[in-house]
C-alpha cells in the first residue's frame, strides 16, 4: 500500500512539474541571405555645364573601365568644376576637337585602354583622354567633332600605334561643342606646353560637372 502511495505521489509530482515548465521555444528562422549587389552600370551619364551651355556625355564604364573610372575620379572630386576648355584643334571639313584639363593635383597616370581593346572609335562626339607616351594619361580630355578615326589604335605606325583611349560620347550638346571649337583663337605666342594657333583667346569655363541618373 505504501509503495502504491509513493508511486502515485511521484507520478503526481512529475505531472505537476511538467505542467509548470515552459514548452520549448521555437527558434526563429534564420534571416534570408543579403541580396547580391547590383551589377555595375554599363554606362554612366555625366552633365557638364559650360559657359556656353550644357554638354551631356555617356561614358562606357563596361567597355573602358579604367579610363572611365579615372575621369569619374576627377569629376567626383570636383576637379572639373572651375576648369576650362582651353584648346580648339580644327581639322579638315569641319572636324577637330576641343580639350580641357582638370584642375588641382593630378592622380597617377593610368594604363592605356586602346580602341582595339574597347571597340570604341573616335567619331563625332567621342570623348577621349589626352596623353603623351603610352600609359601617361591623367587629367586631360578631348571631345571630337566629325570623323577623327586617325586617333584610333593602328592608325599611326610611325608612333607607338596605340592611338588614344576613347571612353564615351556626347548624347546632347554637340552644338555647344562646336561653339567652343569655333571660338576665337588667340594670336599670342603659345605658352610652353600649348599649341600655336589652337589656344582659345577666351577659354570656356566648366561651371560644374556631375553624374546624372
Amino acid at each position: 500500500m505504501r509503495r502504491k502511495f509513493l508511486a502515485a505521489g511521484l507520478a503526481l509530482a512529475t505531472t505537476t512539474l511538467m505542467a509548470c515548465s515552459k514548452p520549448p521555444e521555437k527558434k526563429a528562422p534564420p534571416p534570408p541571405p543579403p541580396a547580391p549587389p547590383p551589377p555595375p552600370p554599363e554606362t554612366v551619364t555625366v552633365r557638364i555645364e559650360t559657359a556656353k551651355g550644357p554638354i551631356v556625355l555617356r561614358l562606357e564604364a563596361k567597355k573602358a573601365p579604367i579610363t572611365t573610372a579615372n575621369f569619374l575620379r576627377y569629376l567626383d572630386a570636383k576637379k572639373l568644376n572651375g576648369a576650362y576648355f582651353w584648346r580648339a584643334m580644327r581639322g579638315y571639313q569641319g572636324s577637330g576637337f576641343i580639350q580641357a584639363s582638370a584642375i588641382g593635383l593630378k592622380y597617377p597616370p593610368i594604363q592605356h585602354e586602346s580602341t582595339k581593346q574597347t571597340g570604341l572609335t573616335h567619331t563625332n562626339g567621342a570623348i577621349s583622354m589626352g596623353r603623351y607616351d603610352l600609359n601617361t594619361a591623367t587629367n586631360e580630355f578631348v571631345i571630337c567633332v566629325g570623323d577623327m578615326t586617325y586617333m584610333d589604335a593602328g592608325r599611326d605606325p610611325k608612333g607607338d600605334n596605340e592611338g588614344f583611349a576613347a571612353f564615351g560620347h556626347v548624347v546632347k550638346g554637340m552644338d555647344v561643342v562646336k561653339k567652343i571649337l569655333y571660338s576665337r583663337i588667340s594670336n599670342k605666342k603659345a605658352a610652353p606646353g600649348e599649341w600655336q594657333g589652337q589656344t582659345l583667346a577666351t577659354p570656356v569655363k566648366i561651371i560644374s560637372a556631375k553624374r546624372v541618373s
